[in-house]
């Protein structure tokens, strides 16, 4: 997981107005690998329609990034290790100041290759590499829910953990160990939703195909006939997707996972 950029992209789009808008009303979102691809798109979506978003990542932002009014902070966070997890969540609660969350949106994710970019089966790699990934992939999502779930409880928010295609077939580029962890978390999903929801909270998961980023290689070219509408997604296309379950359009709606996949998961 290599976060190293800011979160929101001031070179692809106008600098922001530097006359403080009245934020006292805005919602307020917390966004993992926010740093480019599903992440950054989804922070910049939610920044969009006007919600305060704090972000983190294992390297601290560029300085220009505090110039955006809804960027309320960027925290240097390693999701690897538990008390750094624990530090952002204190850190994050310290500048809410007992105020509300009203989504937290688990992408962060890692799948370990080789240094040619060879897939990791379950019969090569190394097996602590597979604790890895659980920590970042699954468990990092629960210490963060559990972490935010009071801030959560009084925003009556959503979490969205974003899982994967890989979590529910064999796929030829991604990991058994990334696979796997994307798996659990489709069932920490549903087990989330049932716990969660005593606090009003709704919980939902958002299952990518092969989406256009920075992080997808060539190869993946080759899947586009297996994809039924015939086309990589966008990172919009999943962003769009998280913003709509956490709007009260979707106030009924806990425990799903919905594919954005172009209807790939279909074969």
């Amino acid at each position: 997981m290599s976060e190293n950029a800011c979160p929101i992209d001031h070179k692809a789009e106008p600098a922001p107005d530097l006359s403080a808008p009245d934020l006292s009303q805005a919602k307020t979102c917390i966004v993992t690998g926010a740093s480019r691809g599903i992440g950054h798109s989804t922070a910049r979506y939610f920044r969009d329609r006007g919600w305060k978003i704090i972000t983190c990542s294992r390297d601290a932002a560029p300085a220009e990034c505090q110039r955006d009014p809804y960027w309320t902070a960027h925290i240097p966070t390693d999701l690897f290790d538990p008390a750094s997890v624990k530090a952002f969540i204190d850190e994050a609660t310290a500048l809410l100041d007992g105020g509300p969350v009203h989504a937290l949106i688990n992408n962060a994710g890692w799948s370990p290759k080789t240094d040619f970019k060879e897939r990791l089966g379950c019969l090569n790699g190394d097996i602590d590499a597979w604790q890895q990934v659980f920590e970042l992939n699954c468990f990092a999502p629960l210490r963060l829910a559990r972490g935010f779930a009071a801030a959560l409880h009084k925003g009556k928010g959503s979490i969205v953990n974003i899982t994967s295609i890989a979590g529910h077939s064999i796929h030829p580029f991604a990991g058994s160990a990334y696979s796997t962890s994307k798996a659990a978390l489709s069932a920490l999903t549903r087990e989330m939703a049932a716990d969660f929801a005593q606090l009003g909270v709704r919980v939902n998961a958002v299952a990518p195909g092969e989406i256009e980023t920075a992080m997808l290689s060539p190869e993946y070219e080759m899947l586009v006939p297996r994809i039924p509408m015939h086309r990589l997604g966008k990172p919009e296309d999943v962003a769009s997707t998280v913003f709509a379950l956490c709007s009260d359009q979707f106030g009924y709606v806990t425990g799903t996972e919905i594919f954005v996949t172009g209807g790939q998961h279909l074969y």
